[in-house]
């Protein structure tokens, strides 16, 4: 999960890493306010989830609370790459005496930790990495020792940052690793990390990426997730420990498994060129050991996206039983009809291995007129495809 620059700069200071006084709004009025409190120039920030910012006219500066409002006014509605702005950061201006980097993330390809450092920041990285890789210090960080005193002194050391900022760096970049265990992350970075005309190293901006996996063990990452930013049928489905991602397609897709999920997608939206394009609507998988209660929770989400004319059920039984998931088919069913719930979307199974005989028996003898067996998974998402463009005028 990618956080705001708010977000983010809150963690760093929980963590011991120095940033600038600020807060979060979504008004003008409330934006005088805070400018009101910081007391002196501030600069009020569009807080989207993409790059350049400032270029799009996301970041400006005001002199006092009056202009930060109307700064603010210009900026929320805006659009960047887009992402429209409804939250802005108010947060103190800096005198800037020089831009560097600094930043450590995983590294899956090494089983490791990578830990960069620049004294050119204040500009996209990637464009130095390009240009100069010389200007760029890479250090592998080992996930037993971390990112120790000595091993930030070096990095600091290498990047030939000014002997006046090299302490203090090298203490920012401990603390980051901080931010990176604690918060189980797999990004951190600091751009620009700024010395000041007065002699403070401060993250002046901020970017933290956590790791979904770890979430469980983090239960104030829930308050982190913008509800506003996220499909309500992907929060649904989160709230049921189901495996889902919204498409942009109108055949709603449920398998056991990732791969059979995947594949199951590309078959889908094969077929879907015969009839104009159908596309997949959704990747939900169920998971290898799904009872029939996550099934009949999988097929719930799915019929009850409105962009979804058709289901393809592609279920490959093994640990999960074919009669558990035919099982879930009918209880979903008959939930969704007891409660007035949309059933009115033909369903496409294709379910083989453990127990398909018995799965199969049961879905024909609940002789639903929208559940359709198909034998195989070609012929399946065909059909599928085939309903879906019939419903859709395509």
């Amino acid at each position: 999960m990618d956080l705001y620059e708010y977000q983010a700069k809150h963690l760093f200071d929980v963590h011991g890493v120095p940033v600038t006084p600020g807060e979060v709004c979504t008004s003008p009025e409330v934006a005088h306010e805070i400018a009101r409190k910081i007391g002196g120039p501030v600069v009020v920030k569009a807080q989207v989830k993409t790059g350049g910012r400032g270029k799009a006219g996301g970041v400006k500066l005001a002199a006092d609370p009056d202009e930060a409002a109307a700064r603010a006014q210009d900026i929320l509605g805006l659009d960047i790459k887009g992402h429209v702005v409804s939250k802005l950061l108010v947060t103190q201006a800096t005198d800037i005496a020089d831009e560097y980097y600094v930043s450590i993330l995983l590294d899956r390809t090494n089983r490791a930790f990578l830990a960069m450092a620049s004294v050119e920041g204040g500009v996209e990285i990637e464009q130095v990495a390009e240009e100069r890789p010389e200007a760029l210090v890479r250090r592998r960080v080992d996930a037993l020792e971390g990112m120790t005193p000595a091993l930030a002194r070096e990095i600091v050391d290498e990047a030939l940052f000014p002997e006046a900022v090299r302490a203090a760096t090298a203490d920012i970049l401990v603390g980051l690793w901080r931010v990176m265990v604690s918060e189980d992350a797999t990004l951190v970075e600091v751009n620009p990390l700024v010395l000041t005309t007065d002699g403070q190293v401060l993250a002046l901006d901020g970017k933290v990426t956590l790791d979904g996996n770890a979430h469980y063990r983090h239960e104030h990452h829930a308050d982190l997730l913008d509800r506003d930013a996220v499909d309500p049928i992907e929060l649904r489905a989160q709230s049921m420990d189901l495996n889902y991602v919204k498409l942009q397609g109108e055949v709603g897709i449920i398998g056991n498994g990732a791969g059979l999920v995947m594949s199951t997608l590309d078959v889908v939206a094969y077929a879907g060129e015969e009839f104009d394009g159908v596309r997949p609507a959704n990747f939900l998988d169920i998971g290898g050991g799904a009872s029939a209660e996550v099934m009949s929770n999988g097929l719930d989400i799915v019929l009850n996206d409105p962009d979804v004319r058709a289901v393809f059920v592609n279920v490959f039984g093994g640990i999960t039983s074919c009669d558990a998931v035919a099982n879930g088919i009918v209880g979903a069913i008959e939930a969704l009809s007891g409660r007035g719930g949309d059933v009115s979307k033909p369903i496409v199974c294709r379910i083989d291995g453990n127990n398909a005989e018995l799965g199969r028996a049961i879905l024909n003898d609940f002789g639903h007129e929208l559940i359709e067996l198909v034998d195989t998974m070609d012929e399946a998402a065909r059909r599928v495809a085939q309903l879906a463009a019939s419903r859709t005028g395509k």
